[in-house]
């Protein structure tokens, strides 16, 4: 998968504008308050019994605030800068791209949840898409606040919109830390999702083949 570039966030007391200027290129990216998110970390910390002025913790609150401004910093990109763009290449079955990482936090506890993303396409009038252009893609929806469900058809809607393919399929499988580190503790889960558009999912024979490669090998 494409290589992440950190996001350029600066530490001051004015507004912070958060963009990751190589992999999202905002177009009009809002104003994050990194000093409030700063504070409301220290706070969280003394209200967890914690002392946020010991050793170990002195710079927690600024890594932790700058640290969630770039794993958030999807919300402020424009999917369509990645897949508008196309190549004329004769392609008349299937394009798949298997096994993209995802890191993502779920909306519910803010902890993480990791896994992969496959995406299959069947493109229309000899136009496909660059594969870094669909790891960016996905880059853009993992980073905010999420939920896989939502994700994997948020994914899917995108390709369907921009790219206009005969066909869109979707899988993400994903181990979430809210459901190991915590509450039920099931240290072995893994959640599957799956979104189809167009021919894979009006097209039984065709959903049945495809779905059959995209989850080839997944647990």
């Amino acid at each position: 998968m494409t290589t992440l570039a950190r996001p350029a966030i600066e530490n001051h007391r004015p507004l912070a504008t958060v963009e990751h200027a190589h992999q999202f290129r905002a177009r009009h990216a809002p104003a994050v308050d990194l000093p409030a998110a700063e504070d409301a970390v220290r706070q969280l910390l003394v209200a967890l019994g914690e002392d946020p002025d010991r050793e170990g913790l002195l710079e927690t609150p600024r890594r932790v605030a700058k640290a969630m401004a770039e794993l958030m910093a999807g919300r402020f990109a424009d999917v369509g800068l990645h897949l508008r763009r196309t190549f004329e290449q004769r392609a008349d079955e299937a394009v798949i791209l298997k096994n993209l990482e995802l890191f993502s936090l779920c909306e519910h506890h803010l902890l993480p949840f990791i896994g992969h993303v496959s995406i299959a396409y069947l493109p229309a009038d000899g136009r496909v898409i660059g594969l870094s252009k669909l790891a960016r893609a996905v880059e853009v929806f993992a980073r905010r606040p999420q939920l896989q469900e939502r994700l994997t058809n948020q994914i899917a809607d995108a390709l369907e919109e921009h790219a206009h393919p005969r066909g869109v399929a979707v899988f993400v499988q994903a181990e979430h830390m809210c459901m190991k580190m915590r509450g039920v503790n099931k240290t072995q889960a893994v959640m599957q999702t799956m979104a189809r558009r167009g021919v894979y999912q009006v097209d039984g024979t065709k959903r049945a083949e495809i779905v059959s490669l995209l989850t080839a090998g997944s647990r």
